[in-house]
């Protein structure tokens, strides 16, 4: 003979599941204290990638936004990055740094050969006119990077 839970008995099940679960703290991989009020962008790009060399990836590297952003608040950005997206050859990660920010790095996508392709969109946040750096870190450590120059009218960061 076969017991067979009744509707009531699973959400029962399901309440008391609900009571017992714990959220876990949100782990960060850092915080805005172990940062200077003002970080430069050499010091910023040295932290991400050390000594490794950045090479000129403009031929792989495709960075769709306004060549004048009128409100630095909100300025879109979308990237590519030419890859067969192979476990052998893949796009790692895609960092977005903006040069005048007082905090440089503005965005890091990590990404896995499941993507299918190594493309980000996002908005951001500028506080100055000036170059726009995307560097992709590939999967054998390799750094490709390209530079976009941005005006920016309104500025969207306090310093």
């Amino acid at each position: 003979m076969t017991a067979r839970l009744t509707r009531r008995a699973w959400l029962g099940l399901a309440a008391l599941a609900a009571a017992a679960w714990r959220p876990r703290p949100a782990r960060a991989q850092g915080n805005l204290a172990n940062l200077a009020p003002e970080e430069p962008i050499a010091e910023t790009v040295k932290r991400l990638f050390g000594g490794r060399p950045i090479r000129d990836g403009a031929a792989l590297i495709t960075i769709d936004m306004p060549l004048i952003a009128e409100d630095g608040a909100s300025v879109p950005i979308a990237v590519e990055v030419k890859s067969p997206m192979t476990p052998e050859n893949h796009v790692k990660a895609i960092y977005i740094l903006a040069e005048k920010n007082p905090r440089p790095l503005n965005v890091k996508i990590s990404l896995t050969p499941a993507a299918g392709q190594a493309y980000v969109a996002t908005n951001l946040r500028l506080a100055d006119s000036g170059p726009v750096r995307v560097v992709a870190e590939i999967g054998d450590g390799g750094l490709w990077g390209a530079t976009r120059d941005v005006r920016v009218t309104v500025a969207g960061c306090a310093a």
